[in-house]
């Protein structure tokens, strides 16, 4: 019996994805194609992915909102467990990501559910809010830029409805959040951001250690 989450070495690591991961073709090819992009490090883990994709069909997730789109894997993961009719709203700033993220869209059948909204996140999030939006989307995905999170995290609990889940991504920053006296900015957000979610009585909370560390957060 185990009191501690336990260690994940290479040969546990690959028992652990050879036991459980079911990974669409298309998701397949999207993360073998990252692996010699220049930014490969956003690229999160596929266990993660199929987490996510667990939580969506959990909750019966039907409006979704992804903050961070990079090549498009996370919200793939997440637009093949919705239902037929279900739609997300995703946020990126990056024109050429989002060109490689519709390409794998389209093969996999899913391009359809998705609202791709080339832009700061944050003025995507202020125009749901402001068409009145709020309260209306089931879960919500955050994995961009550091030192918004905080910002992105507002925006999403007022656009989740009660119930609805949030879902942080990087939350242990390889574990630079536990180091004192973190000299980068993106660090320093990060542990403000693990240290206000603690106490936030808004939501129900857990972190736990996959892939970078992920965080779920249920609005009360």
């Amino acid at each position: 019996m185990s009191n501690r989450s336990i260690a994940l070495d290479d040969t546990l690591y690959h028992y652990l994805l050879d036991h459980t991961l079911r990974e669409h073709p298309v998701l397949a090819e999207l993360r073998h194609a990252n692996l010699t992009h220049p930014r490969r490090s956003m690229q999160i883990a596929p266990e993660q992915g199929q987490l996510m994709a667990l939580l969506v069909k959990l909750t019966g997730a039907r409006r979704t909102l992804e903050i961070g789109v990079f090549t498009g894997y996370s919200a793939l993961c997440v637009a093949l467990a919705l239902p037929e009719d279900g739609q997300m709203v995703a946020c990126d700033a990056n024109a050429d990501y989002a060109q490689t993220a519709r390409a794998y869209w389209q093969r996999a059948g899913v391009a359809h559910k998705i609202d791709l909204r080339i832009a700061p996140a944050s003025e995507t999030l202020a125009a749901l809010v402001a068409e009145g939006q709020a309260g209306t989307f089931d879960f919500a995905f955050i994995d961009a830029d550091k030192e918004s999170y905080d910002t992105y995290y507002e925006y999403a609990l007022q656009l989740l409805h009660p119930g609805g889940l949030v879902v942080i991504d990087n939350v242990l920053w390889s574990g630079r959040v536990a180091q004192s006296g973190a000299a980068d900015a993106d660090t320093r957000a990060l542990q403000r951001l693990n240290v206000k979610l603690h106490g936030d009585e808004r939501i129900d909370l857990s972190m736990i250690p996959v892939g970078d560390g992920l965080t779920l957060a249920r609005k009360r």
